[in-house]
Parts: C-alpha cells; structure tokens; sequence
C-alpha cells in the first residue's frame, strides 16, 4: 500500500516536472531549499535536550503558529525548537518571525521514505507538532517506527478535503493510525477525523489558536514607519485589499475607483496586498493601467508616497503592521473561489473587514460572525457585478462611523470569548511529551 503511494508520488512528480520547472525559473519556486527538501539539513549541534519539530505548511500556518512557538518557549525552556514550511513564502516569514525562537528553519522533505529517513536522523526530534493537517504518509509512518511522537495542533479538516480522503478510506484510516494526537479546531472537525480512523481517544477539541493572536513586539514600531511614510491618518481612510488572488486585484481597483466618484473631494487611499508574490508584476501592471497614482512600498521613499491613491505591498510578512492603519479590510480569496483567509488580524487590530461567499476554509470562523453581524459578506455574484457590490459595502461603511463602530467592537468581543485554545494545546503536548511511545 505504502510502496503503491511512493510510486504514485514518483509518477506524479515526474509529471509535473515541465510545470515545476517553470515555476522555478518564474518565481523560484521548489528550487530553492531544493537539497532540504531531499533531506539534506544543516548539521545539527547535538545534546541531549528534547527537540520539537513545528511544521507549518505555508504563511497562513506560520502566522497560527506565533503565539504557539511564543507559549513552547516559555513551558518548554529546556526543548530546542527547529520550524519546517512548504512553500517559498511561508519560509521567508518564518525565518523572520522565528529567528530568534527557532535553532533552526528550514524546508519540510518531500515524502518518500529516503528523504523522510534522512532529515528525521538530521533532527531527531522528540516530538513533531503539524500545523492544521498536512498528512504526509510516509513521514509519519517513519516517525511512528522511530517512536517520534506526532501531534495534529490547530487542525482543521473541512468537508470537502474530507470527502477527498473518502476516497481512498482504506489507506487513509492506516494513515491517521499513526497520529498520536489530534487537537481540532471544532468537534466538527474532530469528528471528520474520527471518521477517518483515528481512534476517539488521541482527539480533541481544543478551538483556533487564531483567536489568541496577539501583535508582536515589532510591528508597532513597522506600523509607524508606515503611517509616517504614507502619512496614512491624515484624514482620508485607508482601506486594504489582504491577500488577494485573480481576479480580486483588478475588482478591488474598480471599486475604489467607484468610490473616488462617489466620495467628493476626500476619497479614501486604497492599498492592495497580493497573496502569493508572482502577482506582483500583474497588480503593478494593472495600477498602470488604472490611471491611478501609486507607488510600491519596495521603493525608496518618495515625495508622492504621501498623497499617492494607492500603494502595493510588495512584501512578505508587513501586512499584519499595516492591519492597525486599516479602517476597512476586504479580506481575499473570497471572491475568488479560493475559500478565504484569515479574517482575526485585521479584527484584533480594529479594522471592519469585508469578504467574498467563498469562506469555506474558515467556515465555522465567519460563521459566527456574520451570526452576530460582526463583519460584511457579500453575496454572491458574477464576476462582473463583484466590484459595484464590493463599492457599495465599502461606501456604506465609509459613511457611517457608528455602523463601522458596532461591527468593531461585535468582532473584537467574539474574539475574546474565543480566546484559550494556545493554553489547552499546550497542556495536552505536555502529555505526549510526558510519556513514551
């Protein structure tokens, strides 16, 4: 079963080669890291203190896992801490946010039994905690062989991944046998993986760790070098474009070109923070051919970046130290069939946020909010009608200081019921830190 899983992996591998190949060259992408991700890792100092393994797969993931890596240094002082990622972005963030947590960071391997082998007897961890259910077979039967324990924190397991897994129940069900522990987001996730195979006991519900994101001790410092630049807070509202996908950008410049009509003399400034940073150039392009003035936050300072319609983020891992700026955030990947993003930073740091009907990979999150009226999703539309229901969101929020108030202030309180999930995954570690496999 294993073997025909290694040998499906080859196939597809080798398949994709020609596209991999391309967006090596495009954006770098897979090549960089390339030897880590084979299980080649730096050397590492070797002792005798326990290791925790942190996978995070991608920027989303690494962001979730900031107030865990801060709680795992405070309870587990004497556990040295090494982070993995997937993708290009997410390892450039955690580089950053981590260097001083982490002894090391570095590219997660690719899953066949060799290169899982390889970077295991690199690290020797005690313990690997996967943030949110990347499930690779091979990595976790080897750590299962070598008494490695694995713990499932943060985890999230939505209907439609589920119904994938279905598919193949019978290879699935030996998969998440090996996973000692499974702390879930919701008991509807929790039973998803129950479903799956994983045995009652080895889960829990223990909430969203995105609840208990906190600001980091330099992004105040990041937000005023912003608000000085910009001079953003001089009068005119900023609203933010997060983590957009195609064709998001282009939707989000006609509707703030909508709202330039409609706001008289004080129009709002606009800033569009694409997702994945192979979109740069295209949003770049399209700025040009908006007619828009704007600038790129990669360029130096210049005289125009304070009076300037809109600006790109060009960058990765600001976009929290731009949140407290913010007066409205439309969130990304909601309008685009892409299930959404995280909508709790720009909520902590009091900005309204706005988003698409496509949420479902933060279902049970926006649900509870648009119960109790704490943000705007739009209703669904074609694409072409998206931008004019996206200006009238935006217009009716920007004409009400009271309506943006409440819906603050609704958000801000869900999200203090929520709080906690960082305090019990914590306490439930400890007991497979505890004991032996």
């Amino acid at each position: 079963m294993y073997l025909l899983y290694s040998i499906l992996l080859t196939i597809g591998a080798i398949a994709l080669l020609p596209r991999l190949a391309l967006d090596a060259v495009r954006h770098g992408k897979y090549v960089t890291g390339l030897w880590e991700r084979l299980g080649r890792l730096p050397p590492l100092e070797r002792s005798l203190e326990p290791l925790i393994w942190l996978h995070c797969v991608s920027v989303g993931e690494t962001q979730a896992a900031r107030p865990l890596v801060k709680a795992i240094r405070a309870d587990f002082p004497l556990h040295k801490l090494v982070v993995s990622t997937t993708t290009l972005t997410g390892q450039r963030l955690a580089r950053e946010v981590f260097r001083d947590e982490a002894t090391l960071v570095f590219y997660f391997p690719f899953d066949w039994r060799w290169t899982v082998r390889r970077a295991l007897e690199a690290i020797r961890p005690t313990v690997v905690l996967i943030m949110e259910t990347e499930m690779w077979p091979n990595f976790l039967r080897e750590c299962r062989r070598r008494k490695i324990r694995t713990a499932i924190v943060n985890g999230r397991l939505s209907e439609r991944s589920y119904r994938r897994y279905c598919w193949v129940r019978w290879f699935i069900s030996r998969m998440v046998g090996d996973i000692d522990l499974a702390l879930m987001q919701t008991a509807a996730d929790a039973q998803r993986m129950c479903d799956l195979g994983l045995v009652s006991e080895r889960v829990s519900v223990t909430g969203n760790m995105k609840f208990d994101t906190g600001v980091d001790s330099s992004e105040p410092q990041m937000t005023a070098e912003f608000r000085q630049r910009f001079s953003f807070g001089n009068g005119r509202a900023l609203i933010v474009a997060a983590s957009t996908h195609e064709p998001e950008e282009r939707i989000a410049i006609d509707a703030y070109q909508e709202l330039r009509k409609r706001c008289g003399h004080q129009p709002p400034r606009l800033l569009i923070a694409p997702r994945h940073p192979e979109r740069f150039a295209q949003t770049a392009s399209l700025l040009d051919d908006s007619g828009l003035s704007w600038v790129l936050r990669s360029s130096g300072p210049l005289g125009s970046d304070t009076r300037c319609d809109a600006i790109l983020l060009d960058s990765i891992g600001e976009l929290r130290a731009i949140y407290p700026l913010a007066d409205i955030v439309f969130v990304g990947g909601s309008i685009a069939p892409n299930g959404g993003h995280n909508v709790l930073e720009p909520i902590v740091a009091g900005a309204c946020v706005v988003t698409g009907i496509h949420t479902h990979n933060f279902k049970e999150i926006i649900n509870a909010f648009v119960r109790e009226d704490a943000l705007i999703q739009l209703p669904p539309a074609p694409e072409l009608e998206a931008s004019n229901a996206l200006a009238c969101a935006l217009l009716e929020l920007l004409e009400s200081d009271e309506k943006r108030d409440l819906l603050v202030s609704r958000a801000r309180g869900i999200v203090e019921r929520n709080r906690g999930a960082t305090d019990q995954t914590i306490l439930l570690i400890r007991t497979i830190l505890d004991s032996k496999r």
